[in-house]
């Protein structure tokens, strides 16, 4: 069975569990948006991933975001917080949850590999113009994720 994404749609299954995950905006100097392809939809989204047990939620997006997109990042501040019931996802293995979302904001470490995908979840890598993400696939749950990232502050403080 192959993953499948619901959003507002009244004949989605049931969730039977919330997941948390995390994912990060990073911007460059050019203010661009870092976002991942994945290979099971061919939609654009922010690098990031589940908390798994024994995770911190940065924890988790550093390590999320460094094997979709093969960078390391530093995290300025969280840029928000998401769960919508409407937003549901069984995965390959058939587990139905909502997604209980938090989002970073992120630049790139100093010595950060240059950006690339991991070919197992994401076939591309890219910088995008803000301007440009309506010619982008992208899930309407991340374009949300992402557009309310966007009106956020930039002057945020570290977060560790």
């Amino acid at each position: 069975m192959a993953r499948s994404e619901f959003f507002q749609d009244p004949a989605a299954p049931t969730a039977r569990q919330v997941t948390p995950s995390a994912f990060a905006l990073v911007r460059d100097a050019g203010d661009r948006l870092l976002l991942v392809r994945r290979l099971d939809s061919g939609n654009w989204e922010l690098p990031g991933g589940q908390v798994e047990v024994g995770d911190t939620a940065t924890g988790a997006l550093h390590r999320e975001v460094a094997e979709e997109a093969g960078v390391t990042i530093d995290v300025l501040g969280t840029a928000g917080v998401h769960s919508d019931p409407g937003y549901v996802i069984r995965s390959a293995a058939g587990e139905v949850r909502q997604p209980f979302v938090v989002t970073y904001h992120a630049i790139l470490t100093p010595d950060s590999p240059a950006p690339r995908p991991d070919l197992a979840e994401t076939s591309e890598v890219a910088w995008i113009d803000p301007a440009d993400l309506d010619a982008v696939p992208t899930h309407p749950a991340m374009r949300r994720w992402i557009d309310d990232a966007l009106h956020q502050r930039d002057d945020l403080p570290r977060c560790e």
